[in-house]
């Protein structure tokens, strides 16, 4: 006899389903519980509702585990290029080198984005924010490729849209930093492999040759791979609720941007930066700070330290932190907002205080510099964190289209007025 949890309400008591996962985690099918009893839940944030059963990402907040389709993000970061970790997360299985060249052969063939798109970036007000532009630009290409609003796709011609979406993304991502620049956009070459290709879109010229050196292309790849998925977060959940209304995909993945640019989600590792040069601006004394950090009565706060769902450390921070090393001393730049960052990272690896209660720097901290070092200004860092998330949103969306989940529909405890005499608006005072 399977598993049940009994709730009693008055003089009723009432069987739910226990269900378990492959990892064993453990839920309360209360699915049926409104249809039974009359009761709905409330769980403000749905900080406790499992909103779907997904076979792509397991998370273990407690253990510090991360896990894509079953393989844990070390040895994916390690070994695996970012497009083969897209290709895992969309499709179920890490590619054979014949399925990785045709995936990145069709990739490659639609590169190119619709030459009216440059039009739009003349519509857009010089100081608008990169997120703004990107998440109405993604939208757009549903307009260009009307075939995807089918809601019935056949599995080859939804496979296409996908294809079309990963191409198109880094093109339009490298036009909006070009753009902002007021410099001519760069155009892709598809000899080059994914990540080379958006960072030669996104810092060559036309003027002259830029080679694009092999450290950044690495970095860049385990930073996309690190923000490639991360489970039934804010964005992602959005992506799967605006898509169960058989919404197209590229609607769907513009409505997550949407969700990213939140600096509650997706500003993080820009709010690190900005707390850098708030330092930077008050002296740079980092002891200063460090103890209006630990003072309980300051409301100063550090950004990229601890975690919101990792309660012992961020598995990603310990991947990262290597790339950022290794990105710092191939430049060897002078940058006191990045001198400042070692400072606050060997105090909190190091402060009592801070290893006690496990804020340990996390992947936000570690992304905003290296970002920085790259070059790119903090508002394209949420951009740069969408490209990475990409894969991810596609896989959310593609299985929630597989299996048929109904659309989203969240229930409510009213608390407003009750039944209320109309007043004519002459009476009305």
């Amino acid at each position: 006899m399977s598993e049940s949890a009994s709730l009693k309400i008055g003089d009723k008591t009432y069987d739910l389903p226990i269900i378990e996962g492959t990892e064993g985690e453990k839920a309360i099918d209360i699915s049926k519980l409104r249809d039974q009893s009359g009761f709905v839940t409330l769980d403000s944030g749905y900080k406790n509702t499992g909103a779907t059963k997904s076979a792509i990402t397991f998370l273990d907040g407690e253990e510090g585990v991360l896990k894509y389709r079953g393989y844990a993000i070390e040895e994916l970061a390690e070994k695996s290029t970012f497009l083969e970790v897209a290709y895992l997360l969309i499709y179920g299985d890490l590619p054979s080198q014949t399925q990785l060249d045709a995936f990145q052969a069709d990739i490659s063939k639609h590169t190119l984005v619709h030459e009216d798109m440059k039009k739009f970036f003349d519509g857009f007000p010089s100081k608008s924010h990169p997120m703004g532009q990107l998440s109405s630009l993604i939208c757009s290409l549903s307009a260009f490729y009307p075939e995807s609003l089918n809601s019935r796709q056949t599995a080859e011609e939804q496979n296409q849209t996908i294809i079309k979406l990963l191409a198109k993304m880094t093109t339009v991502v490298s036009w909006i930093y070009k753009k902002s620049l007021g410099h001519p956009v760069i155009y892709p070459q598809n000899n080059l492999g994914y990540v080379s290709n958006f960072l030669n879109m996104t810092f060559g010229q036309r003027t002259e040759d830029v080679e694009i050196d092999p450290v950044f292309v690495s970095a860049m790849n385990v930073l996309f791979i690190l923000h490639a998925d991360h489970e039934q977060n804010c964005s992602t959940s959005t992506v799967r609720m605006v898509g169960s209304s058989e919404c197209n995909l590229y609607a769907s993945i513009s409505a997550g941007i949407s969700a990213l640019w939140g600096p509650l989600h997706g500003g993080a590792n820009q709010a690190v930066i900005e707390m850098l040069e708030q330092i930077k601006n008050d002296g740079g004394d980092t002891d200063k700070w460090i103890n209006k950090a630990k003072d309980k009565n300051d409301p100063f706060r550090l950004m990229g330290f601890g975690h919101r769902v990792y309660k012992n450390f961020d598995p990603r921070a310990k991947i990262i932190k290597k790339a950022c090393d290794d990105v710092l001393d191939k430049l060897g730049i002078d940058d006191p907002v990045l001198d400042i960052a070692k400072k606050l990272e060997a105090a909190a690896l190091s402060d009592p205080y801070f290893v006690e209660r496990k804020l340990y720097p996390n992947v936000d901290f570690y992304s905003g510099i290296i970002y920085r070092a790259l070059g790119f200004p903090t508002d394209m860092f949420t951009v740069l964190f969408a490209l990475g998330r990409l894969p991810g949103w596609i896989g959310q969306w593609k299985e929630m289209r597989e299996n048929k989940e109904p659309i989203g529909r969240p229930r409510q405890i009213y608390i407003g007025e009750t039944l209320r005499d109309y007043v004519e608006l002459k009476d009305r005072k």
